[in-house]
């Protein structure tokens, strides 16, 4: 599960986060790519965009649950 004390610094403010715990696997970006995007220096995906629509929020709980690594997390607030 995805720690919020770990989230990534490059994560856009709001709902949704990746943390320390992602591999890099493409998953997120591959189901969301409006909302994810790799930072290829260090190589690990992140939140560069929160969901701004119904369609884009239902992609990106779909990337939570896909996750292999449960790095994506959600703090409960709404976006």
């Amino acid at each position: 599960m995805a720690e919020i004390d770990d989230k990534l610094p490059e994560n856009a403010p709001g709902k949704y986060y990746v943390d320390e715990q992602c591999i890099d696997c493409d998953v997120c970006r591959d189901t969301s790519p409006d909302n994810f995007t790799r930072y290829d220096e260090n190589g690990y995906s992140y939140v560069y965009k929160q969901p701004e629509t119904p369609e884009e929020v239902a992609l990106c709980e779909e990337a939570l649950m896909a996750c292999p690594v449960e790095a994506i997390g959600d703090d409960g607030n709404a976006a």
